[in-house]
């Protein structure tokens, strides 16, 4: 089937493809990072993965050194457009999309896929429905159908709905139609932040 072989051989091609790309963004983008706050270029967000096993997931730094972990009162991850934990070149890298790029690591290493439901952050297993570990089944994805039609904007109860609904529909038809998706999400800057002000709670690091 799909899922069980000609994705992860996909995976593999795709990123061996893009990995020189991966390499010359890297250097300007290393740069401004050290010229801003001479901070560490990426961060090793821990996320919980396939058969729920955790790993690092690689990501340009995008905030400033420390910044406290911040969540919605439903778990996600919190994000606003005036975020005062986001550095000057965050903002862009993110707005891009640029700093989830170290990411094709992962999907070498075979801890992530191309597409697949966006890895859980460390804290929300106890907030998880049963039916939400079928996730776990399959590798996470640099991209997904709740990012594809929702980016970040989506509520926790919409992205279980998107990420059990890709689960049981995986396809090769499925997963070129939310690389498109997402592609012109990322050009027309659509659904960068959710914006939930007034509902987040601060995690301990």
């Amino acid at each position: 089937m799909y899922r069980y072989g000609i994705k992860r051989l996909i995976d593999v091609t795709v990123s061996l493809l893009v990995l020189p790309i991966f390499l010359i963004i890297m250097i300007p983008v290393s740069i401004l990072i050290k010229l801003e706050d001479k901070g560490p270029i990426f961060y090793n967000a821990p996320r919980v993965g396939k058969d729920m096993r955790e790993f690092p997931m690689y990501k340009f730094r995008s905030m400033k050194v420390n910044a406290p972990d911040i969540r919605n009162t439903d778990g996600s991850t919190f994000n606003s457009e005036n975020d005062p934990r986001v550095t000057k070149i965050g903002r862009i890298l993110r707005k891009t999309s640029i700093d989830e790029i170290p990411q094709i690591l992962n999907v070498l290493t075979g801890d992530m896929s191309l597409v697949g439901p966006r890895p859980s952050p460390m804290g929300n297993k106890d907030r998880y429905p049963k039916e939400y570990f079928r996730k776990f089944d399959v590798r996470p994805g640099i991209t997904g159908y709740n990012q594809a039609v929702l980016r970040n904007k989506s509520t926790m109860e919409q992205r279980i709905q998107n990420d059990l609904f890709y689960v049981e529909n995986i396809s090769f038809s499925l997963d070129v139609k939310i690389i498109f998706l997402t592609a012109a999400s990322v050009v027309k800057s659509k659904n960068i932040n959710r914006n939930d002000n007034g509902n987040k709670q601060r995690m301990g690091l």
